[in-house]
């Protein structure tokens, strides 16, 4: 991925620049927005990497959404994820969501900016280990472009 934190830029599977091509851990840059899905993960008790880029020489402002597991074939079923970001490996913040209990935040949307250059890194780790049921993350903003 290049550095300045865009995929795409010429010729999608139309023939558009910056097409949607799937998820992806990377940012993607359409003029001055950004972007990244990370599709469905399986809820596994272990750490799983949901989106990871560096910043280029731009800083970004924007939200990061993250959704509890659930089973899309059979809803009433959840389970418990803690999603954690990290800039340049130091931990910013732990989201605990539930999605076992009706009272309990199911998603969070949190506000961010990211610095220029800045490694960011998000990940999900959830109490059981069940693949059927899923989660996902988004992050959406801005970007402002800096002099180097």
């Amino acid at each position: 991925m290049a550095l300045d934190g865009g995929g795409g830029g010429g010729g999608g599977p139309v023939g558009f620049a910056n097409s949607f091509t799937g998820p992806a851990q990377g940012l993607e840059i359409i003029g001055d927005h950004a972007y990244a899905y990370s599709g469905n993960f399986g809820a596994l008790d272990a750490d799983q990497t949901l989106l990871q880029f560096q910043s280029g020489n731009f800083y970004f402002v924007g939200q990061i959404f993250v959704s509890g597991p659930c089973d899309p074939t059979g809803l009433g079923n959840g389970a418990i994820s803690a999603f954690q970001l990290n800039l340049n490996d130091v931990l910013i913040w732990n989201i605990k969501i539930d999605t076992t209990e009706e009272d309990s935040p199911s998603f969070a949307v949190v506000p961010v900016i990211i610095p220029p250059y800045t490694e960011v890194k998000l990940t999900v780790i959830s109490i059981l280990e069940e693949a059927g049921r899923v989660t996902s993350s988004n992050i959406t903003g801005k970007i402002y472009r800096t002099r180097d």
